[in-house]
């Protein structure tokens, strides 16, 4: 089968972008001179930029859109979008997302859809709204899954036990606010994350910044919004090794997080940066189920997922698992 132009559907959020890059080395290797676009929420689309083997990423802003129906600036902006968007004429649009959103996205672009069948997709409607349906697990990692449509869809055969995301950020300047002084010796701690469930207690956090004091390694604390920024501060308050970052950007955060010794963090996209950036990590979950969302390293890396829904790692757990990383 010959592909020239193939478009990608995956519009959020960060660790599903994450989660969407091994599908893009497959469809590399498969097709080596095909054309890869992707559509991404706009908020996600630097992260999908750095990918070196996407040609070109399409912006959407449909959360942006849907809090101003009504606004003439809503509706110019999406016609380009559509404007865009149907420039090329697609060999195959595969829908790793399974939403009616992103079955709505594969049907105004111009070519052959293709997305899971309405017992597998995350909403039961998208299944109806593709040319071509796949039923793939439910009980499958996210890569996996992503992966698993790609070779049904296309036909070719994958090793998955040999991911591979090709995220490329060496050509970033961190470009850091020139009063703050990136520490020598850093492990990086993502203590934040948008649901409440999915969070660590913070004595656990202090008790193992403390223990990384021992070690000999500062604890740098990003944040995004002011609950993150209050927390990070509630931790930092409680050591003599923290430090917490000025507002970075997900570029910036992507060019830091490259350069730590290690990462320890929740359930967040920002953890699953670090595993793909082959930096020793540590995923503390505690309201997902491992197998479905937990780290997944390529070949080169080394990760470990603690914990699972329901359950809360013991700091005794972390730092034995931190351990078996041998930073």
């Amino acid at each position: 089968m010959f592909m020239k132009r193939i478009l990608l559907v995956k519009i959020s959020s960060m660790g599903d972008i994450i989660h969407n890059m091994p599908l893009i080395h497959d469809l590399k290797i498969q097709y080596p001179d095909a054309q890869i676009d992707w559509v991404v929420e706009e908020a996600f689309a630097d992260l999908a930029r750095f990918n070196p083997l996407v040609n070109r990423v399409i912006p959407v802003a449909l959360r942006r859109w849907k809090k101003a129906l009504f606004s003439k600036s809503t509706w110019t902006e999406f016609f380009a979008f559509k404007h865009n968007l149907q420039q090329t004429h697609y060999d195959a649009i595969l829908d790793t997302q399974g939403l009616i959103k992103s079955a709505l996205l594969c049907r105004l672009a111009k070519g052959a859809s293709f997305g899971r069948d309405a017992k597998s997709a995350r909403e039961r409607l998208a299944g109806f709204l593709y040319q071509h349906t796949l039923s793939i697990s439910h009980q499958l990692h996210a890569v996996i899954r992503n992966r698993r449509g790609g070779s049904l869809a296309l036909n070719y055969a994958i090793d998955e036990a040999d991911p591979h995301y090709d995220i490329n950020v060496a050509y970033i300047d961190l470009a850091m606010d020139a009063s703050f002084k990136v520490p020598e010796n850093f492990i990086i701690a993502f203590h934040s994350t948008a649901r409440d469930a999915k969070h660590w207690p913070t004595e656990y956090w202090v008790k193992l910044g403390h223990y990384l004091n021992q070690l000999g390694f500062c604890i740098v604390l990003p944040w995004g919004n002011e609950a993150e920024k209050k927390r990070a501060e509630l931790i930092a308050l409680q050591l003599d090794n923290a430090v917490i970052l000025p507002k970075l950007t997900i570029v910036q955060l992507a060019k830091l997080i490259s350069l730590a010794k290690a990462a320890v963090g929740l359930d967040t996209g920002l953890t699953h940066i670090a595993v793909v950036l082959n930096i020793p990590t540590l995923a503390i979950f505690t309201d997902t189920h491992i197998w479905q969302a937990g780290t997944h390293p390529s070949v080169f890396g080394r990760a470990i997922t603690i914990g699972g829904k329901p359950a809360i790692p013991s700091i005794d757990e972390a730092i034995q698992a931190f351990n078996s990383l041998n930073i």
